[in-house]
C-alpha cells in the first residue's frame, strides 16, 4: 500500500511526494521529484516499484509520461525520462538496468537507467509500419506490460491491449512477443489483470478475466491453456435448470468420472496445474452428493459435490442428436416457439439407480439416453413424432349449473392414436394445405446420418411434438421416468402421453379433460388451437401482452418462463414461471387470479365467460400403490397433478419381466380423480404404514453393449423391484399407504386405498409456493417447501405439523426460483447470480460441523535467509548493497514532520469508536476507583482486628504476671 500526496514548497511549482509505506513503521519524505522547470501538473502516479537488483532505487511512473528514479538514501532524483504518450504501466527488467513503458497510443519504449533523453527503443506491436520511414499508425492503449527474459533464449514481452483500431468488433487479447514471433491470445471476456509466473525463467501467465481465470503455457508451441481444475466455467452457457441429489449410490461418482476423464480435452496443456496453495475443508458428510446443470446450449453437466469445492465429473451435449440447419431463415420458422436457444434444456428426469435420464428441450422434445461404458455408433437414432394438440367442443351446462351427470367432452385435434418410430431413413412427415399451413411439422430435425456415441450417456429414443394445423406445439410442462417399468410419462397445456421406450411406442395421448371421463367436475370453454395460446403452464402473465410476448423465447434470460426441476425417481413438477414475474409485489395479481379461480371451480353458478379452459398438467408420480378406491392390491400406477389442483390415477398393466415385455402390450387404463387441492399440484410422494417413504420401483444399472453372455443377469436387472402383499381386511387396507400431495397453497395426506384425507395443513394464504420436495432427514420425512414471499418451511410427516420457518429469501430475481431445489438430509440449493451456485442447509448436524468444513486460502511458509554476501564481491562493488527500510523509514533518520504536513495517527475506527474507546477508559477507571475504596475499607478492617488483638495479648500478659506474683513463693505441695 502507497500513499501519494502533492504539495507546493517555496516560490513557484515545486512538486514533492510524500510516500507512505506500509511495511514500516516510519514514514519518509521525498523532495523535488520533479524537474523544478516543470510548470504543469506531472499527473496521477500509475507505477511505483524498487529495482529488483537494488532495493535503495525507485521508479516512479506519471500518467503525464515522465518518469522519475528516486534514490532513496540521498532522497533526491537520479535521473528524469519523459515521452510525449501517457503511460499505464512500467515494467523492469530483472538485472535492473533498464525498463519498459506502455503508452496510450499502442507503443512500448524501452529505456536504460543510465540513458538520457530518448528511450533505447520503440516498439509498436500491432501497428502498421508504412514504408517511408514515418511513425507507424496508432493504435488502442496498451494497459499493462511486463518483461521478462530467459537464460538462453530471447525475452518475453507480454501485454494486454494495443490492437489496431481496424480491428472493431475483436474479442479481448493478450499478446505474447518472444523473439521475432508474435502471438495474439483471444480471450472470452475483458482482461482484469494479468501476471507472469517466473522462475529462473517465465514459464505461466495468469490471466484473470471479468468471469473466468485462465493459466497460459509458455514453455510449449503454440501457448495452450492449463486445464482449470476448479469450476469456473459453470457459466459456459447460461444454467437454464438444475437439480441437487444427495446421498445417491455410492459407485455413480466414480462411473461418471471415468467416462468423463475418457472425453477428449483439445488445447489443453500436458503439464499439471502450476499453481499451488491453501488446504481444503474437511467435508463432514459421509454421502456423495451430484448438482447437475442444464444449460441454453444443450449441454447437461454433472459435478461432484461431495467437497467443498465443486468438481465436474461429465458433461452431455444433446445438440448431436439433431441437425445443424444450413438455412437460418427456414430454421427460424420452424422453430416457432423459440427465437434463440432451440437447444435448452427445459427439464430433466433422472434415475440414479439404473443411470437413465430423460431430458425435455425448450423445443418441444424429449430425449432418452442410456449410460454405458462403451463406444458404439448408432446408425438412425430412434424416433417418435406426437401429435399433442386438444380443443374442446361446446358442452352445454345442465341448468342447475353443474353437479348433475353430463356427457364427456370429445376431443378435438388430440390424436388418440400413437404414433410409430419413423423408418431408419426419417423421411420428412411434415406437410402443408393448399394455404400454406404447416401440419406434423417438428421444431427440429433429428440427424439422419450416423451417430458416433462416446462412453457414458448414449440416445436410445427422441420424442418430438409436432406441428399441428398450424399450431405450434406447447412446451413440455412435466416430465417423469420410470426405468423399472420401461415408461415415460410427458405432459404441457393440452394433456399427456405416455412412451415405452422399450418398445419405441406411445401408450397413451390424451387430453387432460379425458382423464376425467365422464366425472369432469369443470365445465369446459370452447377453444380453438388457433386461437392466441397462453404459456405453456404456469403461472398466468401479470401484464396480459401479445401471444407472442406469452411465449417462452429463451430460457437463458433472467425471467425465464419455466421452473424446471428433476424428477428423481418419477417425481413431477410444472414449469410455473411467467417470464412477466420478477418481484414479489408483482405476485399478488397472480395469486388472486390463482385463488378465483380456485373457487369458480368448486362454483354452482359458473358462467361461460369466467370457465377455465385450460387445465395444463403439472406433476408426476410413478409408484406401486392402490389405483382405485378400495382396491386390495397395490398395483403400478401414474398419479398425475394438474394446474387445478386435481390428483388422478391412470393404472398401468406390465407384462412380465424378460422377453415377454418387449413383445407384450402395455395397458394404460385412467381410473379417476383421488384428491383435489387448493392450487397447482407440484409434489406427490407416497409413504406406507409406518410413515417410511416409498420410492418408486427402479432396476439396477446394467451395461446394455456387452455379449449375449450377459443375457440372464440382464434380464434379472430388468425385474422389478419386489412389492409387499396387501393386507386383507377393510381395516388396515385403509393405513397401507399415505399418499402425499402438495400444492401451491396447500399440503394433504390421503389414506389409501380408501382415499380419505387424514391430514391438511394450509402452507401460506397471502403467497404460493414456488418449489416443495418431500425428503429423507436422519430421523424420518418431511415436506420441504420455498414460498415465493421468502419463507422457507418444513412439515413433518405424515402429521404435516410445522417444523421451520424461516423468512430467508424474498423473490427478487426469477433465477432463484427457477433453480432453486430441496434434497435429502437437510441440504437445499439455488443460482443467486450466472456464475456462483449458493448451497444452503436446514439441517442442525451440517451447521454444527460448518467450522470444520472451512478451508484455509493461505498456507504458512517460512521465509528463507537471504543469501551471503561474498568478500570479493563486496570488495569490487558487484552489486548494490541491502537496504534496511526499517533504518530508512524511522523517526530517528527521516526526523519530524513538517508543521504544514498532516500526520496519520493510528486510531479507533471513526468517532463511534472513539465514543467507545473514551467510555471504555472512564468504564476502566471507574472500576479502579471502586478497588481502591474496598482495598481500603478492607485495610480499615484490619487495623481494627489488629488493635483488638494487640489489646487481648495486653490483657493476657498482664494476668499472666499477675498468676506470677501470687504463685511465687508457694511450695509444689501447696498447690
Amino acid at each position: 500500500m502507497a500513499v501519494f500526496g502533492l504539495g507546493v514548497e517555496e516560490v513557484g511549482m515545486t512538486d514533492f511526494i510524500v510516500i507512505a509505506m506500509s511495511t514500516g513503521r516510519g514514514k519518509m519524505r521525498m523532495r523535488r521529484a520533479i524537474n523544478l522547470s516543470s510548470k504543469a501538473h506531472p499527473g496521477p502516479v500509475v507505477h511505483i516499484s524498487d529495482n529488483p537488483m537494488d532495493e535503495g532505487k525507485l521508479i516512479i511512473g506519471y500518467e503525464s509520461g515522465i518518469v522519475v528514479l528516486w534514490d532513496l538514501k540521498s532522497k533526491k532524483a537520479d535521473s528524469r525520462y519523459t515521452y510525449d504518450e501517457a503511460i499505464h504501466s512500467v515494467a523492469w527488467h530483472h538485472e535492473g538496468k533498464q525498463f519498459i513503458c506502455s503508452h496510450s497510443d499502442g507503443t512500448l519504449t524501452i529505456w536504460n537507467i543510465k540513458g538520457q533523453g530518448k528511450p533505447f527503443q520503440t516498439i509498436t506491436p500491432h501497428g502498421k509500419q508504412p514504408k517511408d520511414g514515418k511513425k507507424p499508425e496508432p493504435c488502442k492503449p496498451i494497459l499493462k506490460v511486463e518483461y521478462k527474459t530467459t537464460r538462453l533464449g530471447d525475452p518475453f514481452m507480454i501485454l494486454s491491449g494495443g490492437l489496431s483500431y481496424d480491428t472493431v468488433g475483436r474479442r479481448p487479447c493478450l499478446t505474447v512477443m518472444h523473439g521475432k514471433s508474435t502471438a495474439v491470445l483471444e480471450m472470452d471476456y475483458p482482461i482484469v489483470d494479468f501476471l507472469t509466473l517466473y522462475f529462473q525463467e517465465p514459464y505461466a501467465v495468469v490471466v484473470l478475466l471479468e468471469k473466468d481465470l485462465v493459466v497460459i503455457d509458455l514453455a510449449q508451441n503454440g501457448y495452450p491453456i492449463f486445464e482449470n481444475p476448479y469450476p469456473l466455467t459453470i457459466h459456459e452457457s447460461p444454467v437454464t435448470c438444475c437439480e441437487y441429489i444427495a446421498d445417491c449410490p455410492v459407485d455413480l461418482i466414480p462411473a461418471l468420472y471415468s467416462v468423463g476423464s475418457r472425453q477428449k480435452r483439445q488445447g489443453y496443456s500436458k503439464r499439471e496445474w502450476p499453481i499451488s496453495g491453501g488446504n481444503w475443508g474437511l467435508g463432514t458428510q459421509s454421502y456423495p452428493e451430484i448438482i447437475i446443470t442444464g444449460h441454453a446450449d444443450g449441454t447437461v453437466k454433472f459435478w461432484d459435490a461431495s467437497a467443498i469445492m465443486l468438481q465436474v465429473l461429465y458433461k452431455l451435449k444433446t445438440a448431436k442428436v439433431f441437425e445443424k440447419s444450413r438455412n437460418h431463415k427456414e430454421d427460424k420458422q420452424n422453430t416457432d416457439i423459440v427465437d434463440e436457444d432451440p437447444f435448452a434444456i427445459q427439464i430433466m428426469a433422472w434415475c440414479p439407480e439404473s443411470r437413465m435420464l430423460c431430458l425435455a428441450g425448450v423445443s418441444a422434445n424429449v430425449i432418452i439416453y442410456r449410460f454405458s461404458k462403451q463406444e458404439i455408433t448408432t446408425e438412425v437414432v430412434q424416433l417418435l413424432e406426437v401429435r399433442l394438440q386438444y380443443e374442446v367442443n361446446d358442452v352445454d351446462s345442465p341448468p342447475d349449473g353443474g353437479g348433475g351427470d353430463r356427457d364427456p367432452p370429445t376431443p378435438g385435434a388430440a390424436s388418440p392414436s400413437p404414433q410409430t418410430a419413423g423408418p431408419p431413413t426419417h423421411p420428412s412427415t411434415s406437410s402443408n394445405s393448399s394455404d400454406g399451413v404447416r401440419d406434423n411439422v417438428p421444431c427440429l430435425k433429428v440427424r439422419s446420418t450416423p451417430l458416433k456415441q462416446s462412453p457414458g450417456y448414449q440416445v436410445e429414443l427422441v420424442v418430438q411434438l409436432v406441428w399441428v394445423s398450424g399450431e405450434p406445439p406447447q412446451q413440455i410442462t412435466s416430465l417423469a421416468l420410470n426405468s423399472s417399468y420401461g415408461l415415460i410419462v410427458f405432459g404441457n397445456s393440452n394433456g399427456l402421453a405416455v412412451v415405452d421406450f422399450l418398445q419405441k411406442t406411445v401408450l397413451l395421448n390424451l387430453g387432460t379433460v379425458e382423464l376425467y371421463g365422464s366425472n369432469d367436475p369443470y365445465q369446459r370453454q370452447p377453444r380453438s388451437p388457433r386461437k392466441s395460446r397462453q404459456p405453456s403452464g404456469g403461472l398466468c402473465d401479470i401484464n396480459e401482452g401479445s401471444a407472442s410476448e406469452d411465449r417462452c423465447k429463451s430460457p437463458t434470460s433472467v425471467l425465464a418462463c419455466n421452473h424446471p426441476q428433476l424428477y428423481n425417481g418419477g417425481g413431477g413438477r410444472g414449469a410455473k414461471m411467467s417470464r412477466k414475474l420478477s418481484l414479489p409485489t408483482e405476485l399478488k395479481p397472480d395469486l388472486d387470479h390463482r385463488d378465483n379461480s380456485f373457487s369458480r371451480s368448486r362454483s354452482s353458478s359458473v358462467t361461460s365467460i369466467d370457465k377455465e379452459v385450460r387445465e395444463a398438467i403439472t406433476s408426476f408420480h410413478f409408484c406401486e400403490t392402490f389405483a382405485r378406491k378400495g382396491d386390495g392390491a397395490v398395483t403400478p400406477c401414474l398419479f398425475v397433478g394438474t394446474s387445478l389442483g386435481t390428483v388422478l390415477s391412470v393404472a398401468l398393466n406390465l407384462p412380465p419381466a424378460g422377453e415377454q415385455r418387449l413383445l407384450q402390450p402395455v395397458i394404460v387404463l385412467p381410473s379417476g380423480t383421488v384428491a383435489r387441492l387448493k392450487g397447482s399440484i407440484l409434489r406427490m410422494s407416497f409413504l406406507d404404514n409406518i410413515g417410511t417413504l416409498v420410492p418408486p420401483a427402479s432396476e439396477p444399472w446394467y451395461e446394455t453393449n456387452t455379449a449375449g453372455a450377459d443375457g440372464e443377469e440382464r434380464d434379472k436387472a430388468r425385474k422389478r423391484r419386489p412389492v409387499s402383499v396387501s393386507p386383507s381386511t377393510s381395516q388396515e387396507l385403509q393405513e397401507s399407504q399415505y399418499a402425499v400431495v402438495v400444492s401451491e397453497k396447500q399440503a394433504k395426506v390421503v389414506a389409501l386405498p380408501s382415499q380419505n384425507c387424514i391430514f391438511k395443513h394450509s402452507i401460506t394464504e397471502t403467497s404460493f409456493v414456488l418449489r416443495a420436495d418431500v425428503v429423507q432427514m436422519n430421523i424420518g420425512n418431511c415436506v420441504a417447501c420455498f414460498c415465493a414471499n421468502g419463507h422457507i418451511m418444513a412439515l413433518s410427516l405424515p402429521g404435516l405439523r410445522p417444523l421451520l420457518d424461516v423468512n430467508y429469501l424474498p423473490l427478487t430475481d426469477m433465477r432463484i426460483a427457477r433453480t432453486f431445489c430441496f434434497t435429502n438430509l437437510g441440504q437445499a440449493m439455488y443460482l443467486t447470480s450466472p456464475t456462483e451456485i449458493q448451497r444452503i442447509t436446514y439441517s442442525q448436524e451440517t451447521c454444527e460441523n460448518l467450522q470444520e468444513m472451512l478451508g484455509e486460502l493461505f498456507t504458512p511458509v517460512e521465509t528463507p535467509e537471504a543469501p551471503n554476501r561474498g568478500f570479493f564481491k563486496g570488495l569490487f562493488g558487484g552489486g548494490a548493497t541491502s537496504l534496511d527500510r526499517e533504518e530508512l523509514f524511522g523517526e530517528t533518520q527521516a526526523g519530524k514532520a513538517s508543521r504544514g504536513l498532516a500526520q496519520h495517527i493510528p486510531g479507533p475506527q471513526g468517532l463511534e469508536g472513539m465514543k467507545g474507546a473514551a467510555s471504555g477508559v472512564v468504564a476502566d477507571l471507574a472500576r479502579a476507583r471502586i478497588a481502591l475504596d474496598e482495598r481500603g475499607q478492607k485495610l480499615g478492617e484490619l487495623d481494627e482486628r489488629t488493635a483488638a488483638m494487640l489489646a487481648s495479648a495486653d490483657s493476657f500478659g498482664k494476668h499472666a504476671h499477675d498468676m506470677m506474683l501470687k504463685c511465687k513463693d508457694k511450695k509444689w505441695y501447696q498447690f
